[in-house]
Parts: C-alpha cells; structure tokens; sequence
C-alpha cells in the first residue's frame, strides 16, 4: 500500500499537469476509503484569472483525487463541492 504522503504528491503532480498555472496549491483533505482501496485526496488552488480581479480572499477550486492505495494509480479528478 502507497503511503497517504505519496498518494498527495500524486494528486498535486496530477493537478500541475491539467493546470500548471495554478497558484498556492494547498492539501485540503485525505481520507482512505471505507475498503481500504483508494486514497481520497482534497487539493485547492486559485485560478490565475482569479488574480485580475480585486476580490479579496481570492475564490478557490476544489480538487478531489481518487488514488488506488495499491498501485498509486490516479483513477479519477473530480470537482469537489463546499456544501
């Protein structure tokens, strides 16, 4: 089984590669599942284009990163929702 540090570092190197412009990239959340199968990984970033914009704080997206605890395998990237 991959360690949780390991499984973050995946997530974060999986979020670079889709937004390499991303900024202040920050581990929210992890979490193994109920089967012991894959790590679940919450990361935020602002958008560049966030930053043309005097809003203070500055809006954050969510990531949530599905990571098989076996193999390191990213399974999915999804739109994690605030509720």
């Amino acid at each position: 089984m991959i360690q949780v540090n390991d499984a973050a570092k995946i997530a974060q190197d999986t979020l670079t590669t889709f937004y390499p412009r991303a900024q202040n990239i920050q581990l929210e959340e992890v979490e193994l599942d109920e089967m012991s199968t894959h790590w679940l990984i919450t990361l935020s970033f602002i958008d560049p284009e966030a930053m043309l914009f005097p809003t203070f704080p500055k809006p954050r997206n969510y990531k949530l990163f599905r990571i098989a605890s076996d193999t390191g395998e990213m399974v999915s990237m999804k739109i994690r929702e605030l509720k």
